[in-house]
C-alpha cells in the first residue's frame, strides 16, 4: 500500500530532474570557499530577498542559530513569540550556545504577538537587564502569512527602539505566493517581505522539494559573522555543491507551483467541513489543523496510518501538502477520515498514541 504522508513538507523527495542537476552540479569545497554551485545559490537567493549577502547552511535551525548569534552577543536578548519555533522548536540554542535570553510574548491565533506588548518588553538601558538586541518574527507561522501592515509597523518599532529585526521564513515562498497581489509576481512579493528584516532564515527543503538546506540573507558583514558561527556549530560542508543544485533547481521550478499545494489543503480542509465531531482550522498556505471533540485524535491517528496516511498530533492534528502528494492523496486522506467518523462505535475512547516529535 502507497503511503499518502501528510506529516510535513518535509519529507519530500527529489523529482528525477532535481537528482539529475545535483549529479551534475560543478563542486568544489565550500570551506575554503570555492564550490561554484553553493556561491551561485548563495548569490541567487541574496539577490532574490534583496541582501547583499547569503549563506548556505545544512538545516532552517542552524541558520536561524546563526542568524540570532550573528545579531547578539552574550548577554544579549532576542524578542520571540511564545510558540515561535526560533523559541520553542529549536532546542534552546541561542541560549545554549550563545548565552542570549530569549524573552517570549504571547501570540494571538495568527502569531502575531502585540506591538504594545513588544514595546513593553524592550528593556532600558540598565545593568539589571539582558540588553534587547532583536525582534524576531516567523511567516508562515502554522500557515498563516504575517500581514505586511503588521510586518511594517513591528520591525519599524523595533527600530525606532534600536533593535535589529530577523524572520524565520523556512516557508516565506509560501507566504509571498500566497499573498502576492494580482500582476505583483512571487518573486517581487518575496523581495517586499524581505525588505522589512536585517536578515532571514529560507529553507530549501520543505515546500520546495530540495533534501537538505537553509541559507542566511542579511548584510556582508552579519554573513561573514554567521559563517564564523556556522563553522564553530559544525556546519562547514566540503563538496555542499550537490546539495545546492538541488535548491537552485527548486528555485527554478517549484516556487510557482506552491500553489498547488495551497489549493490541495483547501480542497482537503474544504472536504472535512461540516463533519459532527471534527473541527477544520484551515490555514491559507498549506497547513491545515483539526480538532477532534471527545479525545478522539489520537484514535483518528491510528486509523489513518492503519489506512497508509500519516499526519502529526503534537500540536493538533496537522496536515501538511507538498509536492510528493497530489489530488488523489488528498481525497484518499479524505475517504479515510471520513470513513473513521462514519464508522459504528467511532465515538469510543481515543486509542494511545504517541506523536512525535517532529513539528515542522
Amino acid at each position: 500500500m502507497s503511503v499518502v504522508d501528510l506529516r510535513s513538507d518535509t519529507v519530500t523527495r527529489p523529482t528525477a530532474a532535481m537528482r539529475e542537476a545535483m549529479m551534475a552540479a560543478p563542486l568544489g569545497d565550500d570551506v575554503f570557499g570555492d564550490d561554484p554551485t553553493v556561491n551561485q545559490l548563495q548569490e541567487r537567493i541574496a539577490a532574490l530577498t534583496g541582501k547583499a549577502a547569503a549563506l548556505f547552511m545544512p538545516s532552517g535551525t542552524q541558520s536561524n542559530l546563526c542568524g540570532i548569534l550573528a545579531h547578539c552577543g552574550r548577554g544579549d536578548e532576542y524578542l520571540v513569540g511564545q510558540l515561535a519555533h526560533t523559541y520553542r522548536y529549536e532546542g534552546g540554542g541561542a541560549a545554549v550556545f550563545g548565552s542570549v535570553q530569549p524573552q517570549p510574548l504571547l501570540q494571538d491565533a495568527s502569531g502575531r504577538m502585540s506591538l504594545a506588548d513588544i514595546e513593553a518588553a524592550i528593556k532600558p538601558d540598565d545593568p539589571h537587564f539582558a540588553r534587547t538586541r532583536l525582534l524576531c518574527l516567523e511567516n508562515t507561522w502554522n500557515g498563516h502569512v504575517m500581514p505586511d501592515d503588521y510586518l511594517r509597523d513591528a520591525t519599524a518599532l523595533a527600530r525606532r527602539h534600536g533593535l535589529a529585526t530577523h524572520l524565520d521564513g523556512a516557508r516565506v515562498f509560501n507566504a509571498a505566493v500566497a499573498s502576492a497581489a494580482p500582476g505583483q509576481g512571487t518573486l517581487n512579493r518575496l523581495r517586499e517581505i524581505a525588505d522589512h528584516f536585517d536578515s532571514l532564515s529560507v529553507c530549501f527543503s520543505k515546500g520546495l522539494g530540495a533534501p537538505v538546506g537553509s541559507a542566511l540573507c542579511g548584510s556582508r558583514e552579519l554573513i561573514d559573522r554567521a559563517r564564523r558561527l556556522r563553522k564553530m556549530a559544525g556546519g562547514g560542508l566540503r563538496q555542499a555543491g550537490l546539495l545546492a543544485a538541488a535548491a537552485l533547481h527548486a528555485l527554478d521550478h517549484h516556487v510557482d507551483r506552491l500553489a498547488q499545494d495551497h489549493a490541495n489543503a483547501q480542497r482537503l480542509a474544504t472536504g472535512l467541513a461540516g463533519i459532527p465531531g471534527l473541527s477544520v482550522r484551515s490555514a491559507q498556505t498549506n497547513i491545515v489543523f483539526l480538532d477532534v471533540a471527545d479525545g478522539r485524535g489520537p484514535a483518528l491517528l491510528d486509523h489513518l496510518k492503519t489506512h497508509g496516511v500519516l499526519a502529526t498530533g503534537l500540536i493538533g492534528l496537522r496536515f501538511v501538502t507538498h509536492l510528493d502528494v497530489g489530488e488523489a492523496g488528498i481525497d484518499r486522506a479524505l475517504d479515510c477520515i471520513r470513513g473513521f467518523f462514519a464508522a459504528p462505535g467511532a465515538a469510543g475512547a481515543a486509542a494511545q498514541h504517541s506523536p512525535g516529535t517532529a513539528v515542522y
